[in-house]
């Protein structure tokens, strides 16, 4: 990630990837591309269990409902994830944060990315900043990044939708 690279960027990528489970490593790459990572890391076939096994304990953390609890799956993550920080400037891209070590493979980063990413989204905006959206035929996990904090769905679509359900539903 460029701009911050353990930020709602991280954790919208988390979304992204347990939203829509990635297929194949192709698709992997292609979308941490696109989501922003910068992809100088060693990347094979072991890349996409890794981050399918990633994607499905994030899920509990983005599932569970007790602060404690999420903080405890958070701290989890981070413990199997996570070096000691260093500042870096690999590929011109300026000086910045990692806490990973140098040379790790994109699942790995991918460990480390999310992890902290989620760990700073959640200590920084509030423990209950990710769920899933509210509506009854939708389990779209959401990352809540608005400024009060009272994201309860995951699309306008979704929330017009299930207002006009409850609306018919009073009559």
């Amino acid at each position: 990630m460029h701009l911050n690279p353990y930020g709602q960027d991280a954790v919208r990528l988390a979304a992204d990837l347990a939203n829509q489970r990635p297929h194949s490593l192709p698709d992997l790459v292609r979308r941490c591309a696109a989501a922003g990572l910068v992809l100088d890391m060693p990347v094979g076939e072991a890349d996409l269990s890794v981050a399918l096994e990633l994607v499905d304990q994030w899920t509990e953390i983005v599932d569970a409902t007790d602060p404690t609890q999420r903080a405890a799956l958070v701290n989890r993550l981070l413990a199997a994830a996570s070096a000691y920080p260093r500042l870096t400037d690999h590929g011109g891209t300026g000086w910045h944060l990692h806490y990973r070590d140098d040379g790790v493979p994109l699942g790995t980063v991918l460990r480390a990315l999310v992890s902290v990413g989620t760990a700073l989204h959640l200590a920084g905006r509030g423990m209950s900043r990710l769920g899933r959206c509210a509506a009854d035929d939708c389990r779209t996990i959401y990352v809540d990044t608005s400024r009060g904090g009272r994201q309860r769905y995951c699309s306008p679509r979704c929330a017009n939708r299930d207002a006009v359900r409850r609306h018919r539903s009073s009559r």
